[in-house]
């Protein structure tokens, strides 16, 4: 083949990547995502920090927990994930202590699913603390550490810096991901009215996110 001919290839092939779907998508600040302004700090050190702003009551956060998982499972070596409940109102937090004790007691991957499963399928109220404290003791909890831990210091203290980061970083509802304290993105951010929600889209778009922030630690 003469080299004018390998040129015309190569310059078509490379015309066709620039087009077939997915292959170079475009995602747009102020729609897809948006940057916070001023960039909050991160905990993560070296790698880029992910948050997921998330709420016990929310459907939609349910609804994320699948596909969340699934791109976690695959997530770059480079990200450090992390959930926060955001606080959005004096109702939403008996369910953000609910997932701090958790926390505080080391059982929160043991748990967390099932909270969102008894909140959202078995319609179980677990924001009535006797509720929860019934529902959590029927697992094997013990009922006193757990009843002790929610009400603690420690955790009304975790409460408290949850609200301020949920104002801080202008959480506008739930589920959100912040992007290594630079960019919010929300699943129904860019939709048009009558568009369907596209998970695999949404976390092509945390991915985009992710590589901009890798762009910004390079620059510092």
């Amino acid at each position: 083949m003469h080299l004018r001919s390998r040129l015309l290839l190569v310059t078509m092939l490379l015309a066709g990547l620039a087009v077939a779907p997915g292959a170079s998508a475009q995602f747009t600040s102020g729609k897809d995502y948006l940057i916070i302004s001023p960039p909050q700090p991160t905990d993560s050190g070296n790698k880029v920090e992910v948050l997921e702003f998330f709420w016990y009551g929310c459907p939609h956060c349910n609804s994320l927990q699948p596909s969340l998982g699934a791109w976690l499972k695959q997530k770059p070596a480079d990200v450090e994930f992390r959930r926060v409940p955001a606080v959005l109102g004096q109702s939403w937090i008996p369910l953000t202590q609910v997932f701090y004790t958790l926390e505080a007691l080391g059982i929160t991957e043991k748990f967390h699913h099932d909270v969102f499963a008894a909140i959202h399928k078995d319609k179980v109220r677990l924001q009535d603390p006797e509720t929860l404290f019934d529902w959590v003791a029927k697992r094997g909890v013990d009922r006193k550490k757990f009843t002790d831990t929610y009400s603690s210091f420690g955790v009304r203290s975790r409460v408290q810096r949850a609200i301020e980061m949920s104002r801080t970083y202008g959480i506008p509802g739930t589920p959100a991901l912040v992007v290594d304290g630079r960019y919010l993105t929300a699943p129904h951010l860019g939709l048009n009215q009558g568009q369907t929600l596209s998970y695999e889209r949404y976390f092509k778009i945390v991915d985009h996110a992710i590589a901009l922030a890798r762009k910004a630690r390079a620059g510092r």
